[in-house]
């Protein structure tokens, strides 16, 4: 008797095994999403002979992955945890490489109007230069996808240097069906031709194309030097921190007043601060990183802006922490300035 039930105890064992790494390994269509950290920005950039700070600046993040059973079901009761259909977060059709090659491509342009922008303003020498076009994604069933990889830098066609995404276009755009044009590209630091025929797109078969999304890589020429280290960090809502972070190592004054200020926030060249996604979840996080004041995009005074919702979840967790709505870098900067007073 003790035999057959040491054996049946064996095999609801061995079931509840199985269905754990089922309901781990198996996953559904959709995402995860849940606060993330905030990290400290000074270590990750370095202006030439920059000045030092008593405090930080920090971006926040979100913690996203795909969905199994476990962390779908835990998502549905747990707060600021959310679910994310899978064509929210991906294009159609676009696989890992894309989608990563999409979030740095975001960063890499983030970093660059931050940059700009932080430049401008402490009155230091800043140029933009066109260092020719990327690949971010490529279209299914286009001929370009048995010749052409996301992250391929394009610098020639047909012999022809090409500066811009624009300038390509122009030159596809006086192509017709089946002619074939030579593309240099620079793969993993090594140039390689390839030959490719243009081709009705298959949704749109008046439009003729090889099958390629592009933009221009543009190079950031400051004086002082910069550089940014974030290879492991993907997007483009650290715009205004880091525009924070640069300004402040390019001038003497410390902006920081000794405090843990943190935000977030897309930034243009113009200096204009844009919403993202996943608010309350970096106010979670923030408040989990003893944060002093938290910059949340005003979208000019918009009734559910990232502002609104950044009050709503403030509140709710019973945070100590001041937040600030910004429309512009020059907001932040004028707030923290008035510190002084």
């Amino acid at each position: 008797m003790k035999k057959k039930k040491n054996k049946a105890y064996l095999n609801a064992l061995l079931i509840g095994i199985v269905l754990a790494m089922l309901g781990t390994f198996i996953q559904l269509p959709y995402y995860v999403t849940k606060p993330g950290m905030a990290t400290e920005l000074e270590p990750i950039i370095d202006v030439e002979n920059g000045f030092q700070e008593e405090g930080e600046f920090l971006l926040t993040t979100i913690r996203m992955g795909k969905a199994n059973v476990f962390s779908y079901a835990w998502a549905n009761i747990a707060k600021y945890h959310e679910i994310l259909p899978i064509n929210h977060v991906r294009r159609e059709n676009e696989s890992d490489e894309e989608y990563s090659n999409r979030q740095m491509y975001y960063m890499e342009d983030s970093q660059e109007s931050a940059i700009t922008v932080a430049y401008r303003y402490a009155d230091k020498p800043v140029t933009l230069k066109n260092n020719g076009i990327y690949i971010m994604g490529i279209v299914e069933g286009m001929p370009a996808k048995n010749e052409l990889k996301p992250g391929d830098r394009i610098f020639a066609v047909d012999g022809i240097q090409i500066d811009e995404h624009t300038q390509f276009m122009d030159y596809v755009g006086d192509k017709k069906e089946g002619e074939v044009i030579e593309i240099s590209i620079v793969r993993n630091g090594e140039e390689k031709s390839v030959s490719v025929a243009l081709a009705p797109f298959p949704t749109n078969p008046d439009k003729i194309g090889i099958g390629i999304e592009l933009i221009t890589d543009i190079e950031v020429v400051t004086d002082p030097s910069i550089k940014i280290d974030t290879e492991k960090i993907g997007g483009p809502s650290a715009g205004l921190m880091f525009t924070l972070e640069i300004y402040n190592q390019l001038t003497e004054k410390d902006f920081t007043h000794g405090l843990r200020i943190a935000g977030t926030g897309t930034i243009n060249l113009e200096g204009q601060v844009g919403p993202i996604g996943g608010i309350g979840q970096k106010i979670v996080a923030a408040d989990n990183s003893d944060v002093d004041i938290f910059f949340a995009p005003n979208e000019n005074g918009a009734a559910n802006s990232d502002y609104q919702q950044a009050l709503a979840t403030a509140k709710d967790i019973k945070s100590d922490m001041k937040i600030v709505p910004v429309d512009t870098f020059e907001d932040a900067l004028n707030y923290l300035a008035s510190l002084d007073k």
